[in-house]
Formats: structure tokens, sequence, C-alpha cells
């Protein structure tokens, strides 16, 4: 079902001094911030030969990655993203085996202008996992 990994999402207090650190000690390319509204995050991407690291910082006092930095000062992994062919049926088979899809169960557009769904950590050995459509 899932295909390959589209990026590793790491929450951060301060985007840009984050992105500076991606891009002066690791000489990394790194994408401009861009805010996600609907998701309530500021995004930015380190682009790797082999995938993405996305940065996400809060966007508002609302936002959903607050109490996991709350949880987690110094910030830290958030998710990990895998590309699936069909969003739709990866939802629906995920459900139908028990997987719990976070949200109303409806996709959104991500930050990368494609369908995003998430899937609750509890099932998933710990870890909130986003399912992009490819």
């Amino acid at each position: 079902m899932i295909g390959r990994l589209n990026h590793v999402a790491i929450a951060v207090r301060d985007i840009a001094k984050a992105a500076e650190v991606y891009r002066r000690t690791l000489g990394a390319d790194v994408s401009e911030a861009a805010p996600q509204p609907e998701h309530g995050v500021t995004t930015l991407f380190i682009t790797l030969p082999n995938t993405k690291i996305e940065l996400i910082a809060p966007l508002g006092d609302a936002s959903p990655i607050a109490k996991f930095l709350e949880r987690n000062p110094d910030g830290g992994i958030h998710h990990v993203c895998y590309e699936v062919e069909d969003i739709r049926a990866a939802r629906d088979s995920l459900k139908a085996q028990g997987a719990r899809v976070l949200g109303d169960g409806e996709a959104k557009m991500g930050a990368h202008g494609k369908p995003v769904l998430f899937l609750h950590p509890k099932d998933f050995c710990g870890t909130l996992i986003e399912l992009e459509q490819a």
C-alpha cells in the first residue's frame, strides 16, 4: 500500500533559526517558509537526494503542534509521510483494518498541493503517519 517515503517532519519553535542551522551547518537546500493556515503550521522543505525533511512551526496559538512542542520543548520528529497511489482506497482499507484516521476522515490539501490524511500514532507504533496522494 505505502509507496516511497515523501518526507520526515520535524517540529521546531523558530523555523527561521532551524532553517539557518540546516542551510549553514549542513549546507542543505532549504525552501522558503510558507504558512499553511488550514493545518495551523508554517512549513519549509529541505531537499535531499532521496527524500525531503519538512520543518514545521506553529502558526498561531491554536496550532496542532503546540502540545507536541510543550512536551518536547526543543522540538523533534513529528511525523513520517508516505506516498500512496490512491488516498481514498488507502484510507478505506486502513479503516477496515481498524486504523483511525484523524480529523473528519477526509483528505485535505497538504503543503505540496496534494491530498493528505493523518493516521493515529497509537495504531502505528507511536508514530504519527501522514499519507500523501502520489
